[in-house]
């Protein structure tokens, strides 16, 4: 076994969490490893003036930990899943999920006001155009002002007045044990959910057996096929940064049935179709395909323009 793994992580009190997170459960199963934590910093973090659909989109949260990793520089990866490119450099996987933490979203208002009795014209602080099409469907009438950085940074522009309200996802405020700062806790059929949001992932080189098979361990197997059925519907949609998708899958009490949910709409919001299906979950990919190539199919020419 390996003897010392290097976990890389990015630097946020949060990302340095779900990397303690992640460590935990490897010392849980094997009490013997050492473990030693690597801080890269990323585009993601450096790039805070602009919006990610600017400059990139949400491989800047990843590419640097991953260049790391092909380089040999660290062991694994762990990443918030949702900042998870569709589709991976090559050599590299997702080996392992830890369990889902709460995949929906909340808002934090100034005023303590719930998002439905949030005052005509409210700035809404936001850098998601996933989170912006479905808040401006709902209310055309809000004004959306970027807002980028990490948690903390967020609550000090709302509460320096750039903006009445923002949107935080309940995962990174409950590991934060901050969700006691959330006015309201969104429904899912009010804000449906980036694919992966509540879910730490763990990426590995796909050709070192050992990690692999030391993760393999470690590895939320409800988690990981309902992230991979999201992920999957993503693929087949080739949504990119600049397309507002929400998606959530779900499995049943018994773990054989899987309901996929998925979204896409104009970023302004005045368009926005909501498509879901169920399947057998040996069945959940293929049907997380056809789901994402249905709502493709409503995706006029010029829809996301």
């Amino acid at each position: 076994m390996t003897e010392r793994l290097r976990i890389g992580t990015r630097g946020s009190p949060l990302a340095l969490i779900q990397a303690e997170n992640v460590g935990a459960a490897l010392l849980r199963a094997y009490p013997d490893v050492a473990l030693d934590y690597r801080v890269v910093r990323t585009s993601g973090d450096r790039i805070l003036d602009r919006p990610l659909a600017e400059v990139g989109g949400k491989g800047l949260f990843t590419k640097e930990i991953e260049q790391a990793l092909l380089d040999g520089q660290i062991d694994l990866a762990v990443h918030s899943m949702k900042d998870v490119e569709t589709f991976l450099a090559d050599g590299l996987c997702i080996a392992a999920m830890l369990p889902r933490e709460d995949p929906r979203d909340v808002l934090l208002s100034a005023g303590g006001e719930r998002l439905d009795m949030l005052p005509q014209g409210a700035r809404i602080g936001t850098s998601s155009i996933r989170r912006q099409a479905q808040l401006l469907h709902r209310r055309p009438d809000l004004r959306v002002v970027p807002f980028r950085g990490n948690v903390q940074t967020r609550l000090n522009k709302l509460q320096a007045g750039e903006a009445e309200a923002t949107l935080l996802a309940a995962a990174g405020l409950k590991r934060l044990a901050r969700l006691d700062l959330a006015t309201e806790v969104l429904d899912t059929d009010a804000m449906l959910p980036a694919a992966g949001q509540g879910a730490i992932g763990i990426e590995a080189r796909a050709s070192d057996t050992t990690v692999m098979a030391m993760l393999e361990r470690i590895d939320h197997r409800a988690t990981h096929l309902c992230v991979a059925a999201e992920r999957a519907m993503l693929a087949a949609l080739d949504g990119s940064c600049r397309t507002p998708i929400g998606a959530l899958a779900e499995l049943d009490e018994s773990g054989r049935a899987l309901r996929l949910r998925g979204l896409v709409a104009r970023p302004d919001g005045s368009e926005l179709h909501r498509r879901e299906r169920s399947a057998a979950a040996e069945d959940a990919l293929a049907m997380a395909a056809d789901l994402g190539a249905e709502l493709r199919g409503l995706m006029a020419p010029g829809f996301f323009a």
